[in-house]
């Protein structure tokens, strides 16, 4: 047991020592679009499910959900990457300055930003559509544009390092941001980097880099491998090998088989019920996709097969290809990733390390490579040992799946999975709206989502505390602007409010679930929103978030809108009106009662 601890205690040390590591990244950056419906009927029309919207939520995605990740995690994230001059860059601006990164992207006009939009029911994902590809690849001036965004990004990182080289980061998803200049230029550039991570759909594109790290998922290693050819090198202690056809067709790599040794029994004497190729095609590998089974990875010229014997899987295999994964892409790192399987690493020393994680549904994991590829970066940059990185780059994406969405890491929820205690904020709970600005930049800094809600609670009743838990539970920190008095009785009438507002936000303030209150004198919260530019915004009702008043506001800024119902029967109007109603029952006059002789008593005594 102590050992374990010191274990966490020795890998918390790591997560702090990267703190404010200067990291650049570079790459096709996209907006993820995740649409909330309900679904209770069929349409006339087609046997296809009538959708009503509930929710919708948009994230940084691809190389910017990266840099996301590393801004969560405590590092100093800047982003160089094209975006388009549209509703879904703007938003992915948002998305950057909420999350704390540096924005030093580079706007493209007449290219569109790419974007990933997922329809869910019930927290299935029933369709997706993607807008972006490499035909969108950037023109002469945007290259030159991007090349001088990263030179200066670069010297402005160093700069901010006390010159510190700073860590590179390449996200290269086949969407056209880095073409063969920028992939040049970079090259040519790499000394001015101590550490470079490369996560690419196509890692030949990448030759004479020579990356600290490479993050191939299973499909990509397969894909270089193939690309790479050459004699079948026997590995020590397995009986797996690689046999390329004569040749590689004109239009994609070569044929890739993965079988038993010669003697031994193939994968393809074995009759074998194969379901057909399911999973999501990735830009750049021409429709591969991993066979339900998980046996094998097929697509335009390329056929793995991992049934390589009885008890032979993707890991054994991953395992015994790491060798020469690190001669093609001259890393000294790599990480082959395995989805929901965990992970295979290997360094100079040859010894390969194996990680695990758990199942979760597709839904959960959108990103989670992501956030392995920031821990990672982050702890190689800081000079972890790599059993240490590897360890830490799988808790980090292990612990970010546990909800539908684009997942981030960050550095609060890696300390907590390592049991140790993270910072808490010294800040009052009642704060006055000039302290807000600050107070919400520090939140941000360290990579938590701020929730926003406001409203009078005049008499705070049990509908309050289980709307503010709700509430709270949907972010990080929560922040409630009550109404000043003035605009209480504005609101509701001469009569109210029934407790002044010192005892309102006192109340509010003692609950477990409020981090801070202030008081506003409008009529409206409008002006704190634009102040507070809240991730979340929430307002009480069983009506749908487009009528809440606030929406378009919070939307512009970035924010989403949610509606939580109120617990039935519960209300300040309704609790107000019994407290009268039972002050109308027959009873004495008050100056006709008894009186309380001790209270006599002490009348005369003072």
């Amino acid at each position: 047991m102590a050992g374990a601890a010191a274990e966490q205690r020795r890998l918390a040390t790591v997560v702090e020592s990267w703190l404010e590591r200067p990291v650049l990244i570079v790459g096709d950056a996209m907006l993820d679009e995740w649409r909330f419906a309900d679904s209770d009927r069929l349409c006339r029309e087609a046997p296809a499910p009538v959708l009503t919207l509930r929710r919708r939520i948009s994230a940084a995605g691809g190389a910017a959900n990266t840099a996301v990740n590393v801004a969560a995690l405590g590092g100093r994230a800047v982003l160089v990457a094209p975006v388009g001059a549209d509703v879904a860059g703007d938003e992915l601006h948002d998305c950057l300055d909420r999350a704390g990164v540096w924005d030093r992207t580079v706007n493209q006009p007449g290219r569109p930003t790419p974007v990933k939009r997922r329809m869910l029911a019930g927290n299935q994902i029933l369709l997706r559509e993607d807008s972006g590809d490499a035909d969108d690849a950037l023109d002469p001036e945007g290259v030159n544009r991007l090349l001088t965004a990263l030179s200066c990004a670069t010297e402005e990182l160093r700069a901010a390092a006390g010159g510190e080289a700073p860590t590179l980061v390449v996200c290269d998803y086949g969407l056209g941001a880095l073409s063969a200049p920028v992939r040049a230029w970079l090259v040519e550039q790499r000394e001015r980097y101590a550490t470079v991570a490369l996560d690419a759909h196509d890692l030949a594109d990448w030759r004479g880099l020579a990356p600290t790290v490479v993050t191939p998922s299973f499909a990509e290693a397969t894909r270089l491998l193939a690309r790479a050819g050459g004699p079948t090198r026997p590995t020590a202690g397995t009986e797996l090998h690689l046999e390329h056809p004569h040749g590689d067709p004109a239009d994609g790599p070569s044929e890739l088989t993965v079988g038993a040794a010669p003697g031994g029994v193939r994968a393809d004497d074995v009759t074998v019920d194969h379901p057909g190729p399911v999973g999501e095609p990735t830009p750049g590998e021409d429709r591969v996709a991993l066979t339900g089974d998980g046996l094998s990875v097929t697509g335009t010229g390329v056929t793995v097969n991992t049934r390589a014997g009885e008890g032979v899987d993707r890991a054994v295999l991953a395992e015994s290809r790491l060798a020469e994964l690190r001669a093609h892409t001259g890393a000294d790192v790599v990480a082959v990733t395995l989805d929901t399987e965990g992970a295979v690493v290997g360094g100079a020393d040859g010894e390969p390390r194996r990680s695990h994680s758990t199942p979760v549904p597709a839904s959960h994991a959108v990103g989670a490579g992501d956030a392995y590829l920031a821990a990672m970066t982050l702890a190689l940059a800081a000079d972890a040992p790599l059993p240490t990185a590897a360890q830490l780059a799988q808790l980090a994406a292990t612990i970010t799946v546990s909800d539908t969405g684009t997942c981030v890491c960050r550095r609060e929820d890696l300390l907590t999975a390592l049991g140790q205690p993270t910072e808490t904020m010294s800040h009052p709970a009642l704060v006055g709206s000039d302290e807000l600005d600050a107070i919400v930049s520090e939140y941000r800094e360290a990579g938590r989502s701020v929730v926003f809600t406001n409203g009078c609670f005049d008499v705070l009743h049990r509908g309050h505390v289980r709307y503010l838990e709700q509430a709270r539970a949907l972010g990080d920190l929560l922040i409630v602007a009550v109404n000043s008095d003035g605009s209480v009785r504005r609101l509701k009438g001469p009569d109210r409010p029934v407790n002044p507002v010192e005892d309102r936000g006192a109340l509010l303030a003692a609950l477990a679930c409020v981090d801070h209150v202030v008081v506003f004198e409008e009529d409206s919260p409008a002006a704190l929103i634009e102040a507070v530019r809240p991730d979340i915004y929430v307002k009480g009702g069983d009506y749908p978030p487009e009528l809440v008043p606030e929406a378009p506001l919070v939307r512009r800024l970035g924010g989403q809108v949610h509606t939580l119902g109120y617990v039935p029967d519960r209300s300040t109007s309704a609790i107000i009106e019994r407290i009268r109603s039972h002050s109308q029952d027959p009873s004495p006059p008050v100056d006709e009662r008894e009186p309380d002789p001790s209270l006599s008593s002490r009348t005369q005594a003072s």
